[in-house]
């Protein structure tokens, strides 16, 4: 979407503070021990008392209330049983509704003492959204952000996953435009443009670039990579980007 009124402005803010603080409070409840399916209820239980609706499953009939991914699974993994352990790769992606506005974040962590390459990985999908947030201005190329992206990647000896993208975000969860590549594609030159609404997520991958769809036609994975995510949905303006999810 295109924000262009205070309530707009006003809407995206509160949906984005909402998400960012479910986001963070399931990061502190993320313990060995605890199973996702837990986690998943605590979040079910904060959008509730914040009058807000979680997207995956008032959208899509997703069977959670958020996307928790574990270790093989970069993205959509389905909250149940599975225990988190000490050094587990976790990933937390919260999106959600209020009065029609829609917001997505999300973050990969590690869990306790883990191998170094996990954190690394994290690290740098923290630094490749910022140097990709130095390119979300109006006026500039929408294939700048890629380009950054795959830049700190390889900076690190690392790589992207190529056919998971942020997208536009606003009054769907889901909305133009349809994708931001986490590389540099010479043919995507759409124009940003101000007001403009995205979710902005580089996938960071230490080998494969792709990800596959699992059978329970949810969950992507990687057969041989460790992935790392970092989300937030932003809305660009001449005076610099607004992070609503922080």
């Amino acid at each position: 979407m295109i924000a262009k009124t205070e309530e707009d402005f006003n809407g995206l803010k509160e949906i984005g503070k909402i998400c960012g603080a479910i986001r963070d409070e399931l990061v502190q409840s993320t313990k060995p021990g605890v199973t996702t399916k837990e986690l998943d209820e605590l979040a079910g239980e904060m959008f509730e008392k914040a009058g807000a609706q979680s997207a995956p499953k008032g959208e899509y009939d997703f069977p959670g209330y958020t996307c928790i991914s574990i270790n093989e699974e970069v993205a959509h993994g389905i909250p149940g049983d599975r225990v988190i352990e000490e050094g587990d790769l976790v990933n937390i992606d919260v999106s959600g509704s209020k009065n029609g506005y829609f917001a997505d974040t999300g973050i990969s962590f590690v869990i306790g003492q883990g191998e170094l390459i996990l954190q690394k990985i994290c690290d740098v999908a923290k630094e490749a959204f910022d140097a990709g947030l130095e390119k979300a201005k109006p006026g500039a190329k929408k294939s700048a952000l890629g380009k950054a992206v795959h830049n700190v990647a390889k900076q690190h000896g690392l790589t992207v996953i190529k056919n998971l993208t942020g997208h536009g975000v606003g009054r769907s969860i889901h909305e133009a435009p349809s994708h931001i590549f986490n590389f540099h594609s010479r043919w995507d030159d759409e124009i940003l443009k101000d007001g403009m609404v995205i979710a902005f997520e580089p996938f960071i991958s230490t080998l494969e670039e792709e990800v596959y769809q699992s059978d329970d036609g949810w969950t992507f994975l990687t057969d041989e990579s460790c992935v790392a995510q970092y989300e937030h949905t932003i809305i660009l303006t001449k005076d610099g980007p607004i992070i609503t999810t922080l």
